[in-house]
């Protein structure tokens, strides 16, 4: 493959839910043309395998499969739904461990649970070498402070839809895990631009999370798949580069992360 012919991978997308039932096709076909070739889709619960695994196996050369629990998932039941994860884990492979992690956006419940539901998965993404796919919404710090705990060489991994500063940025990083920048970048005021202004590019991955957090100039809209070139111009602008490095170096670092899983695709054919 060379440097002309990496084409862009969407790190982070829940092609398989509801807004995308009726017209799945024609929006991977938009994604394929913009040359995003390559779909992970984090699964939530217990509720959302199923449709995950039926939109794999139907376009398994492009879109691929995680297992984890969500936090906004993590109720008093949580056990019962980790109890299906380990389930799905022993029996097949998926490209990772996610989505999981800590979010305070709606309260804090079950944050008790939140933490020890992270640190359950956090052991299994190391039994079964899998890279994590963290959600950290309004609970950032807690959250490197957890992985600060239990990192170790078999422990890596994604900050998924990273919105802090420079610091939480330099002890992800400093971690050996990887920022996914998503839409956010591209909002006026985010203030990604002067967090990722040290790090970098190495460090960073592309993602979506279709279908919410649309980029300008679709905010507010269904996000989709093909707004990954979108992303990757603003930080192209970000870091005064060219577009077509962007999606070199984070298609390679995507291969980094989740290489067992995307080398056996088509990415490098």
């Amino acid at each position: 493959m060379t440097d002309n012919t990496y084409p862009f991978v969407d790190t982070h997308a829940h092609i398989y839910l509801e807004p995308f039932q009726k017209d799945l096709s024609d929006t991977l076909e938009r994604a394929f043309s913009e040359e995003v070739t390559q779909i992970i889709m984090p699964n939530i619960d217990h509720t959302t395998i199923e449709a995950m695994l039926a939109v794999e196996a139907k376009y398994s050369a492009h879109c691929l499969a995680t297992m984890g629990l969500h936090p906004c998932s993590v109720k008093k039941d949580f056990e019962r739904e980790l109890y299906i994860v380990e389930e799905w884990l022993s029996k097949r492979s998926f490209t990772a461990l996610g989505e999981m992690g800590t979010d305070l956006y709606w309260d804090q419940t079950f944050l008790a649970q939140q933490k020890e539901a992270f640190t359950i998965q956090a052991a299994w993404a190391k039994k079964y070498q899998l890279p994590l796919i963290i959600h950290c919404r309004d609970s950032i710090d807690l959250t490197i402070d957890l992985v600060e705990t239990l990192k170790d060489e078999n422990l890596n991994g994604v900050f998924h839809c990273f919105t802090g500063d420079a610091i939480q940025a330099e002890r992800i990083t400093k971690l050996g895990f990887f920022l996914g920048i998503g839409g956010i970048v591209t909002f006026k005021n985010a203030g990604l631009a002067q967090a990722l202004t040290d790090i970098p590019l190495e460090h960073i991955i592309l993602e979506t999370d279709s279908p919410y957090l649309a980029p300008t100039p679709y905010r507010g809209k269904r996000n989709e798949s093909s707004y990954i070139p979108l992303i990757a111009q603003k930080v192209a602008d970000i870091y005064q580069i060219d577009v077509a490095k962007v999606r070199e170096q984070t298609t390679k670092n995507a291969l980094k992360l989740f290489g067992k899983a995307i080398l056996s695709s088509n990415l490098t054919s």
